[in-house]
């Protein structure tokens, strides 16, 4: 069992910056994160696997990475350049099975475990 502990959610007007933070207990093979807006699907943000090949949705290229301090076993997702459109749940998730393909899978379904959320909010 992992368990997955979020911190870092808050609200920034548009062209800021927020760094989310999410510490991992035990092994995992591929870690990421996901967001969900109200009344629509939880999609993709960013995610990597324990060799660091990441995967990134592209409406956050270039504004968005997701760096891993292994010694912490926490990964964290800083986004810059901040859009309203960004403003959603953002959730950590986590899995240790292997998954097929070059990178890593920007799809939910692929991971097991979750933490709670955090709420990200970008002002206009």
């Amino acid at each position: 069992q992992v368990q997955l502990v979020e911190s870092g959610g808050g609200s920034v007007q548009a062209g800021g910056s927020l760094r989310l933070s999410c510490a991992a207990s035990g092994y995992t093979r591929y870690m990421g994160w996901f967001r969900q807006a109200p009344g629509k699907e939880r999609e993709g943000v960013a995610v990597r696997d324990s060799a660091g090949t990441t995967n990134y949705a592209d409406s956050v290229k270039g504004r968005f990475t997701i760096p891993k301090d292994n010694a912490k076993n926490t990964l964290y997702l800083q986004m810059n350049s901040l859009k309203p459109e960004d403003t959603a749940m953002y959730y950590c998730a986590a899995d240790r099975q292997f998954q097929t393909g070059i990178r890593p899978i920007l799809s939910p379904t692929g991971y097991n475990y979750w933490g709670q959320g955090t709420q990200v909010t970008v002002s206009s």
